[in-house]
This record gives C-alpha cells, sequence and structure tokens, in this order.
C-alpha cells in the first residue's frame, strides 16, 4: 500500500530501524512488514544463519518489475508493434537502469554487505546495486500486492519510461556512439555467411569493436543483420559497463 494512504504508524513500525524508515521514505512505501526491505537490502556476503540474503527476492523483482513496466509502456504507447516495446522494456529492466533508479534513492548506502565486497564496488552502479532495486520491488510487491509495485515503480521509473518514449536511434548509431564515447574507432562490420536463394538471401553479419567485443546478427537484408548483430552487442556492453 502507498505511504500516501497510510499516514500513521503503528508500534511495529516506530521501533524499525532508522535506516529501514528513512529508506521506506525515499521509495515511497511503508512496508506492513519491514523484515521484507531489510532482507531486500542484505547481499550475500552478509547472509547467515538468522538472516536471508536477498538473491531469492532479486529473481521475483526482475519478473515483476518487466511485467509492470510492460503494463506501462503499452499503455503509453498503444499502437507501438511489438518489437519497438521489446527495445524498450530491456532499456527500461537492465541493470544500467536498475541502478541508475537505485541511485537515485540512494540505495547503495542501505544495502547491508561486506566490508570487503563494498571497498571491490566502489562505483555506486555497479551489479550489486542493480540487484538490490529489483529485490525492493519484490519485497513492495510481496508487501503490498501488485498496486504497490505499480505505484512504486510508477513513482521511481517515471523520468526514465518518459525519456523511452522519444524516438531512440537505431543500434547500429547508438553502438557507434558508445564507442566513440570510449575514444575507440567506430564498430566493423564483416559479411560472415549468406546462404538461401537470389530471392530470399539470408546474412550472416559479424560486428566487432577496437576494443575486442563481437556479436553475430542473422537477418535479411544485409543492413538488418547489422542492426541485430549492434544491438547484440549493446546488450553485452551496456551489461558490463557498470
Amino acid at each position: 500500500m502507498d505511504m500516501a494512504t497510510r499516514p500513521f504508524l503503528s508500534r511495529d513500525q516506530l521501533n524499525r530501524p532508522k535506516a529501514i524508515r528513512a529508506l521506506e521514505d525515499r521509495i515511497g512505501h511503508r512496508f506492513n512488514d519491514w523484515r521484507l526491505l531489510d532482507q531486500a537490502v542484505t547481499h550475500v556476503s552478509r547472509r547467515n544463519t538468522a538472516k536471508d540474503d536477498n538473491e531469492r527476492l532479486e529473481f521475483l523483482g526482475d519478473r515483476v518489475l518487466a511485467l509492470v513496466i510492460t503494463e506501462m509502456i503499452m499503455e503509453d504507447s498503444p499502437k507501438a508493434p511489438p518489437g519497438e516495446l521489446a527495445v524498450r522494456l530491456n532499456a527500461l529492466v537492465n541493470r544500467p537502469s536498475c541502478a541508475k533508479v537505485a541511485e537515485s534513492i540512494n540505495l547503495i548506502e542501505a544495502v547491508n554487505m561486506a566490508r570487503s565486497t563494498r571497498k571491490s564496488h566502489r562505483r555506486p552502479g555497479s551489479t550489486i546495486i542493480g540487484n538490490a532495486m529489483e529485490a525492493v520491488i519484490a519485497a513492495v510487491f510481496l508487501d503490498g500486492g501488485l498496486d504497490a509495485a505499480r505505484t512504486t515503480v510508477a513513482r521511481l521509473w517515471g523520468s526514465l519510461i518518459a525519456a523511452t518514449s522519444q524516438p531512440q536511434p537505431d543500434p547500429k548509431s547508438r553502438l557507434q556512439i558508445w564507442a566513440q564515447a570510449r575514444g575507440q574507432q567506430p564498430p566493423f562490420y564483416t559479411l560472415v555467411h549468406q546462404e538461401g536463394p537470389d530471392h530470399d538471401p539470408q546474412f550472416t553479419c559479424e560486428v566487432a569493436l577496437e576494443s575486442g567485443e563481437t556479436a553475430i546478427g542473422r537477418g535479411s537484408p544485409k543492413q538488418q543483420a547489422e542492426i541485430l548483430a549492434a544491438e547484440e552487442l549493446l546488450r553485452v556492453v551496456e551489461q558490463h559497463d557498470i
């Protein structure tokens, strides 16, 4: 349930840790069972016999987030084809986007992890913070149901959803921008294989970055194969560019 509809705190709510109450305020959801949120911000490095970590919640949160975001972008763009929706969905639920939302509520300060683990993840946008954000969404869902999850995602992802509603550069242009931003030469495309009859040829193309990453795309015409290769390579580099 959204915290705006539950203004009074019970004894249990008042007894919950101060850090949890502060995080609830930033998330925008007051938990009936604050221990769900406590679990959501507990990294595997701090798991013990008395306390569960957030890995299972992360698994659930990934699915809940995808469902809610899918609902929202379909409502936002009722005439968009499935392919366009899929691109928007991936951009909104990938690790960098989850980490960006997590940073907006300063989630990194609330994540309970071993000191050595925190030291090794110097940047807030690490995989740990994105995973914790998904776990938080699962905690909201388990605590308040799908409506609570919808309200929370709408609040936290709203600006990102609005941004993806604007026309986006095609994958080849995006990959070139990604490479140039890191001082690399433009991506290099190679025709690896062509098969099928002349009236319906199928192309296999490879795209390579100066830094060594590669990906394969298959389609027709050749331009489509290159686009699919660029899209796959973008998926790979954006997942690791955190």
